[in-house]
């Protein structure tokens, strides 16, 4: 068998886009179903394409709209933000990967969320839209518990308080296995090229949850 070239691997990796896209959603709604508990977990981290001193030089994304802020780290950023929904233990079973700027609620606004009614969804403060609430509760029956703000309208009772803070951190894990697949660094030429190795690491990720 004749062995192929690293632009032919890459053009057949390309080809599998859509492929891995469906493997991915036929294996996250068999986790769904296999979920008794109908809890997950929501949040994003970013992913940067290039230091930041190098922005200038990028020629991979040109565009403001790539240009974020971790607010955790208290850093900026150039390139990815990837909203991740999880089960409780951390295994993804949905993902959203956009522009780097954009808010985690705008992002959220954007996402077509798929999860099975009656589900409880928890999330930090930055995905607190009251509208947002109200509209997933009465047209999807799925619960939104955003963590509240000391200034929130809706104030939460104390052990619903302690329900979100405990169950939304164990996402942080997952977000260390997934770029614990990243190499070094991430070489594309096409912003396409850079966000299916995003997807790939997620999937290979998520599979590597489910085998153990």
């Amino acid at each position: 068998m004749r062995k192929i070239d690293k632009s032919g691997f890459t053009r057949r990796l390309h080809g599998l886009k859509e492929q891995l896209l469906a493997l991915f959603s036929a294996l996250g709604q068999s986790l769904k179903e296999l979920n008794t508990t109908c809890a997950y977990l929501i949040d994003s981290f970013p992913v940067a394409v290039c230091d930041n001193i190098r922005i200038p030089c990028c020629h991979l994304l040109q565009s403001e709209a790539y240009r974020g802020k971790c607010v955790s780290k208290r850093c900026y950023f150039y390139g990815f933000r990837i909203q991740v929904i999880t089960t409780l233990d951390g295994v993804p079973v949905q993902f959203y990967i956009h522009a780097g700027s954009f808010a985690d609620i705008t992002a959220f606004k954007a996402m077509e969320l798929d999860l099975p009614q009656d589900s409880q969804l928890y999330a930090d403060a930055a995905y607190t839209c009251y509208e947002v609430e109200d509209l997933l509760g009465e047209c999807e029956q799925i619960e939104l518990r955003c963590c509240r703000k000391s200034n929130s309208k809706r104030k939460d009772e104390p052990h619903i308080t302690f329900l979100k803070d405990y169950y939304r951190k164990r996402i942080e894990t997952t977000f260390s296995g997934i770029t614990g697949f990243f190499p070094k660094k991430i070489h594309a030429v096409t912003a396409e090229g850079f966000i299916l190795k995003l997807i790939l690491f997620i999937f290979a990720y998520t599979l590597a949850q489910v085998i153990d």
